[in-house]
C-alpha cells in the first residue's frame, strides 16, 4: 500500500504539474498541430491520468493485512513464508504477498500466482499439484513461518 501511495503522490505532486507547465508553455508557442512539446506533453498527461486512475482503484480495493496477526499459523495464508520441496527434493522458499509486491527473484510470489493458489490453506506435509508451463508439478509443504508481531521479542 505504501508503494502505491508513494507512486500516486509522486505522479500527482511532481510529474503531472511539470507536464502541465510544459503543455501550457508549448500551447503559447503557436501552431499546436506541429508542436512536438505540446503533442508529447498531452500524450504524457493522458498516460499519467490513466495511471493515477489505476492506482486510485487499486488503493481503494486494497486491504492492509498484518501477517503476524494471522490466527491460524499452521496453514498457508497471506504473508506466510513457505518452504516447499518438489519430487526431486529440490527446496524452494517463497513468501505469499500482494500481486503488486511480487518479486520472484526475491522469493515473493503474488497471491494470484498459480503456485500461491495451489498452496493456499495447505498445512505442513500437504502435497499440492501446480500446473506450470513446463507441465504438472507436485510440491510438498515442508515448513510454514509468519513474521513475529512488531514489538515481540522472539529470542
Amino acid at each position: 500500500m505504501a508503494a502505491l501511495k508513494s507512486r500516486y503522490d509522486h505522479l500527482l505532486g511532481t510529474e503531472r504539474p511539470e507536464i502541465v507547465e510544459i503543455v501550457n508553455w508549448a500551447a503559447g508557442n503557436g501552431d499546436r498541430s506541429e508542436n512536438g512539446d505540446y503533442l508529447y506533453g498531452r500524450k504524457r498527461m493522458r498516460e499519467i491520468d490513466r495511471e493515477l486512475r489505476h492506482l486510485s482503484r487499486r488503493m481503494k480495493a486494497s486491504r492492509v493485512l498484518d501477517p503476524a496477526q494471522q490466527p491460524d499459523k499452521t496453514r498457508v495464508f497471506f504473508g506466510a513464508t513457505v518452504e516447499l520441496a518438489d519430487e526431486d527434493d529440490m527446496r524452494q522458499t517463497v513468501t505469499l504477498v500482494g500481486d503488486d509486491e511480487q518479486d520472484a527473484g526475491a522469493g515473493r510470489i503474488g497471491w494470484s500466482s498459480p503456485l500461491a493458489k495451489a498452496i493456499r490453506g495447505a498445512a505442513i506435509g500437504d502435497v499440492k499439484s501446480v500446473r506450470l508451463p513446463s507441465g504438472l508439478r507436485d510440491w510438498e509443504v515442508v515448513a510454514i513461518d509468519y513474521p513475529a508481531a512488531k514489538g515481540t521479542n522472539t529470542s
